[in-house]
């Protein structure tokens, strides 16, 4: 939640969502998915380095992908994570391009 909180704050984004991707160096790293507000342009490094500013090194995104599309959301209207997990499972590769690694 801290990172998200943090990733809201940006004056161009809209929504945010993060989620743990596979590292093979950690285990574990943090990914962020950016929705920005209409009218905006935000890319990934901008988003890591504001990050950067506000919280620690380590609980920043190392990677970020800024998209148009809405959230999968649940019935209740809360960001469905394990979608967002798993359509990056399978479209990593293809976004990769598109990401920013920080690190």
């Amino acid at each position: 939640m801290e990172v998200e909180n943090v990733i809201a704050q940006h004056p161009a984004v809209s929504q945010c969502a993060v989620i743990g991707i596979p590292s093979e160096r950690w285990g574990e790293t943090v990914h962020a998915f950016v929705i920005p507000n209409p009218g905006s342009n935000v890319n990934a490094a901008e988003i890591i380095a504001f990050c950067k500013e506000k919280i620690a090194g380590y609980k920043c995104p190392r990677s970020v992908d800024v998209r148009t599309e809405p959230f999968p959301l649940s019935g209740a209207g809360k960001v469905l994570k394990r979608e967002l997990r798993r359509t990056f499972a399978v479209h990593d590769s293809a976004s990769l391009a598109q990401q920013v690694k920080a690190g």
